[in-house]
């Protein structure tokens, strides 16, 4: 007697080969049988006919480490048909934590990720953990839509040893690099998947420190790769300086990220283990990621484990009215924040309060790490910028920049971006290209989505929750890339593969990722023709009525983890058979 059977789908197993029609059976949150036609008894079955069958999602970039605390859903990540995410990534995380020291890791992951701090105070059970494992332990307690894995991360940790001297980035004592790297071996033993730093000057807390670890010398990070060396598994994950731009924002050189190759090299020969790193395309040095690939090329064969993580699409920021905008840090608008929508659309188009507010300089914010902050302060390049729509796939030309359209209706590129955030009823949206798309093409990202080195992440799932929605990044690939892009497209099986199967082995999750018999039963059912992203939403869900951007997806016929239907049609069942992963293993 099975539990299911998927029956009639066309099954793209996750190992990289042509798709085949056929059967899934599962028993037991395991899948049992794969092809042909399975008979038998079963106590349900899912008709995939007309749909393609994949593995379950392995999202390898995300940030919900305060979200495990309070949230079984897992959205938005479990209506985009992911059945297993990592947590714990670019250098920010809960843990270890001193008691009554928990503000200043709050501060550091509201700023590094835009996650409003206010729900981070009221949602999370602070006090229930202090060390790594606690946290662990707390969270091996919770039930969730999919399964949670975490890693260690470099600023919790310096700022649990150094206190103080670790945002003044003292240099580590031989005494400091004892305790740091005898808690990164405790931590790989209670289960963490790896250990994540961040070295970019533009990851900052809310009150403009950087996170702890970004001017690590290279004695601190080989004392890391040693701790892992020792525990034998793990793996680390690093954004290494003058990765994203505005270069001269981050104050990055182009020297710096080819040495950061290098160091990131000996890192991962040191470990004896793989190291992941966030890869881009930036403008101001629109062909050094090519660099990078034959780099990291040069270094894995002579023994490195390097792998370039690169995402599915520019990075873009979300400005409206009802986020962020240029306009929000100038005096006259900070006097007009507050009203209802309608009521303040009255009065700034007002010929004399529009004049105002186009002739004020933004004031920097009290807290400068803020994203308030960096948007009223960003000095925008309108020939990125564009006007946002619900069909967000199109790569846009040159000729639908802000900088154009301005041009042509007479009016500076200030005055464009003011009146059209203003028009109808406040509901338009700008979106503002900061990676991925150098001469209007995201020829860039088909290259690195191509490439063998390369792993599929950076969705930041859970994250800048106000600009940035990039955690639809597996429904987009499959909709975008696979079916609808004019020119250049990815291949159906590649995709797949690099969004379930390559990533789990990454991470050594060797018991999920593919359709084959013995592997957890993680799938999902996709009505592949009628598959797409819905509208982007701002919902008031997180605790103290946080605010964040959701896009829903439609086409998602049924996506079970661990043999549990968890969605079907669209919809939470509501059933939680997700768990936290430990050590590599289910």
């Amino acid at each position: 007697m099975y539990d299911y059977v998927v029956k009639g789908g066309r099954l793209v197993d996750g190992l990289n080969t042509e798709p085949y029609t056929g059967d899934v059976a599962v028993k037991d949150g395991r899948i049992v049988e794969v092809g042909g036609h399975i008979g038998g008894s079963t106590k349900e079955k899912i008709d995939a006919d007309g749909c393609i069958v994949t593995p379950g999602w392995v999202d390898i970039h995300t940030h919900y480490d305060g979200q495990v605390t309070w949230d079984s859903d897992m959205n938005p990540s479990a209506s985009h048909g992911v059945s297993t995410i990592v947590m714990g990534n670019c250098g920010v995380g809960f843990a270890p934590v001193s008691p009554g020291k928990e503000k200043r890791l709050i501060q550091l992951m509201e700023g590094v990720e835009d996650i409003p701090g206010t729900a981070l105070y009221e949602g999370m059970p602070w006090g229930s953990w202090e060390s790594y494992p606690e946290y662990l332990d707390y969270l091996s307690r919770r039930q969730y839509s999919l399964d949670i894995g975490s890693m260690l991360a470099h600023g919790a940790v310096r700022s649990y040893v150094m206190g103080d001297r670790s945002y003044t980035h003292d240099p580590a004592t031989a005494d400091d690099l004892d305790k740091m790297t005898a808690l990164t071996r405790e931590a790989i033993s209670a289960g963490a998947l790896g250990f994540s730093t961040s070295r970019i000057l533009g990851h900052m807390s809310v009150t403009g420190e950087q996170v702890p670890g970004t001017f690590a010398a290279d004695e601190e990070m080989m004392a890391f790769a040693s701790a892992l060396n020792s525990a034998g598994r793990g793996l680390l994950q690093m954004i290494p300086a003058s990765t994203i731009g505005s270069a001269a924002l981050l104050g990055g050189e182009r020297s710096d990220l080819m040495s950061e190759v290098e160091l990131m090299g000996r890192l991962s020969k040191k470990s004896g283990r793989p190291l992941t790193f966030t890869l881009f395309q930036i403008s101001e040095w629109p062909d050094l990621w090519r660099q990078v690939l034959d780099k990291a090329a040069e270094l894995n064969r002579q023994g490195a484990q390097l792998f370039p993580q690169v995402g599915s699409r520019p990075t873009g920021l979300l400005v409206s009215l009802w986020t962020y905008h240029s306009f929000m840090r100038r005096p006259s608008y900070m006097k007009l924040c507050d009203l209802p929508l309608p009521e303040r659309l009255k009065i700034l188009r007002q010929p004399a309060v529009r004049e105002k507010i186009l002739a004020e300089q933004s004031l920097p914010h009290e807290l400068p790490g803020t994203m308030e902050n960096l948007i009223g302060l960003l000095e925008i390049d309108f020939t990125r910028t564009f006007q946002f729509d619900e069909a967000f796939g199109h790569e846009p030309s040159s000729e639908d920049s802000f900088a154009v359209q301005a041009a042509r209706s007479g009016k500076s590129t200030e005055q464009f971006l003011y009146d059209f955030l203003t028009a109808g009823d406040g509901s338009n949206r700008a979106i503002i290209y900061f990676t991925n798309y150098h001469d209007y093409s995201m020829d860039a990202v088909y290259e690195m989505q191509s490439n063998e080195l390369t792993v599929t992440g950076l969705s930041d799932a859970g994250a800048h929750v106000s600009v940035i929605f990039d955690a639809v990044a597996p429904t987009y690939q499959l909709t975008y890339w696979v079916r609808d892009r004019d020119g250049d497209r990815l291949d159906l099986p590649s995709v797949v593969h690099r969004q379930s199967l390559r990533n789990a082995q990454l991470f050594g999750l060797h018991d999920r990722g593919a359709l084959q018999p013995g592997l957890r039963a993680d799938l999902n059912v996709i009505d592949f023709e009628r598959l797409k992203l819905g509208p982007v939403e701002l919902h008031h869900d997180l605790p103290a009525s946080g605010g964040r951007l959701l896009q829903s997806a439609e086409g998602y016929v049924a996506t079970l983890v661990n043999g549990v239907l968890t969605r079907e049609n669209d919809r939470d069942t509501g059933l939680r058979p997700g768990r936290l992963i430990r050590g590599g293993y289910a």
